[in-house]
């Protein structure tokens, strides 16, 4: 029995092996050393540091820039937006949400980190409402996007308390049909969907997850990398996931604990070459 042909869905996962996400992820990563993207972050106080750090060793320019009074003057000359959510107040919701409505305005890329998404209705409330302004990106952990999920576009079946990446993949489907996002679920394969299209990204070691803020750090990378090649979102996310982790892995050879592993993925993000890019990135096409 012959079978079916290809939709351009299947073709197009088809086209996107493992060998050929390589040289896309260090063309990303070069393009942000070479064009140094301003990229303006409203973000929690415990990852400030290491959000900064992070853009910095990538060869981006990180703005810490949240007061509602400049986001007017300022955020239209950005090249990228990126909101987190972490430690959440009534006095940063305003600007938020203005510079959200601007970048938009402006055709400037935006990606939301609704960290701990459902912990409270005041913080779930909010994530929808920035969610409603359109991000081009949402990058969270499995608990954060069924939450959003189950919020705005109705519960899914089958996802259990455990909350694991691969759990969240038909939350993350949803939500990015719903509004025409890029979704990315973080965990240890580390999901990026369109809706249609799905990829895991198979980089970064445990001790990651011992470091607080990486996860911020590694949203704020997003924003760097969909800045410099903005019409391609969904690769651009998958390229700087996999750019992240494969500087976990660098650091993890020498460090010791996580401390020190925060300071040699930092060193190694910076000294991340194309020949260690070409035989680490580890990046797959999902059913």
């Amino acid at each position: 029995m012959e079978s079916e042909p290809l939709s351009n869905d299947q073709k197009q996962q088809q086209q996107q092996e493992p060998m050929e996400w390589a040289p896309i992820a260090w063309a990303h990563l070069s393009a942000v050393r070479n064009q140094s993207p301003l990229i303006q972050c409203i973000t929690n106080y415990v990852s400030m540091d290491l959000v900064a750090n992070t853009l910095l060793s990538a060869g981006a320019s990180p703005a810490m820039l949240h007061s509602v009074e400049e986001i007017p003057d300022f955020t239209p000359h950005i090249h990228a937006l990126y909101i987190n959510v972490g430690t959440l107040s009534p006095d940063w919701l305003p600007a938020m949400k203005v510079a959200a409505e601007l970048a938009s305005k402006s055709g400037k890329p935006w990606v939301l980190d609704p960290v701990a998404a459902g912990a409270s209705g005041f913080r779930l409330k909010a994530c929808l409402e920035l969610v409603g302004l359109k991000p081009t990106i949402i990058r969270g952990n499995a608990s954060e996007i069924i939450a959003l999920s189950n919020a705005s576009v109705g519960p899914t079946k089958g996802v259990d308390s455990s909350h694991q990446s691969m759990d969240a993949v038909d939350a993350a489907k949803r939500l990015a049909e719903a509004g025409g996002n890029i979704v990315a679920v973080s965990g240890v394969v580390d999901i990026i969907t369109d809706g249609k299209r799905i990829v895991g990204v198979h980089n970064g070691v445990p001790m990651m997850q011992k470091i607080t803020a990486t996860g911020c750090s590694v949203t704020a990378l997003i924003a760097a990398f969909v800045a410099v090649d903005p019409s391609h979102a969904f690769e651009a996310t998958a390229s700087a996931l996999s750019v992240f982790g494969i500087a976990g892995e660098m650091g993890m050879d020498i460090a010791k604990g996580p401390a020190s592993l925060r300071i040699h993925m930092i060193d190694s993000l910076y000294g991340l070459d194309q020949a260690a890019m070409l035989s680490r990135v580890h990046i797959r096409s999902l059913p």
